[in-house]
C-alpha cells in the first residue's frame, strides 16, 4: 500500500506542497487536518477509542473520526470520506472552525496540524471499521468535560485541544 501524502500548508492554510504522512510527523511540518465530532439529539457526543495498531496515540478516546485532506478533496468532501471509512456512516456535516496546533508524542513524532473542525448529527450505531477503530460510545457532553479533566491521559492530545473549543461552541449555540 503506498502511503498517502498531507497537503502541507501556511498559516493562512494555502497548500504549499505535499509529502508522505509519516515523513511530516517526523519532521513536524505543518500540514492540514480535519476532526469530525457527531451528536446525536441527545446532545450526547460519538467518541472513538484509537485502535490498538495506530502508531500514534493508540487505544486513546478521541472525537467521532479525524484524518487529513487528500489533494484537490474539500474539507467536507474528507470528512464524510473518512466518517465511512472509519465508522461505517455518512451524515451532513458542516465547518465550525479551525486552528493550528502543534504537539510532540512519546515515540518522536508530532502533530503540527491546521485542524477544520466539523459537526454533524446522528442517532444510530456506527458500524465501526476495526482497521482503525478499537471501540465507540455516546457520552454526554458534560461527561466528557469533567472526565478529560480527571483522566486527561485517556484521551489523544488534540481531542483535549479541541474539546474546549467545541465545548464552548456548543455553549454559545445551544443545540
Amino acid at each position: 500500500m503506498i502511503e498517502e501524502n498531507v497537503i502541507l500548508v501556511n498559516e493562512n492554510d494555502e497548500q504549499i506542497g505535499l509529502m508522505p504522512k509519516l515523513e511530516a510527523h517526523e519532521k513536524a511540518v505543518l500540514h492540514r487536518a480535519f476532526s469530525v465530532f457527531v451528536l446525536n439529539n441527545k446532545n450526547q457526543l460519538m467518541l472513538q477509542q484509537r485502535a490498538h495498531h495506530k502508531y500514534h496515540s493508540p487505544m486513546l478516546w478521541t472525537n467521532t473520526c479525524c484524518s487529513h485532506q487528500r489533494e484537490g478533496e474539500t474539507n467536507l468532501q474528507a470528512g464524510n470520506r473518512r466518517l465511512m471509512e472509519e465508522m461505517g456512516f455518512q451524515t451532513e456535516l458542516k465547518e465550525l472552525f479551525h486552528f493550528i496546533y502543534k504537539a510532540p508524542f512519546d515515540n518522536g513524532l508530532t502533530e503540527h496540524e491546521l485542524d477544520h473542525v466539523m459537526i454533524g448529527y446522528f442517532n444510530e450505531d456506527p458500524l465501526i471499521n476495526p482497521e482503525e477503530v478499537e471501540s465507540w460510545k455516546w457520552m454526554e457532553i458534560e461527561s466528557v468535560k469533567e472526565d478529560i479533566q480527571v483522566n486527561p491521559d485517556n484521551y489523544t492530545v488534540w481531542f483535549r485541544i479541541i474539546f474546549d473549543e467545541f465545548y464552548h461552541y456548543l455553549e454559545a449555540h445551544k443545540l
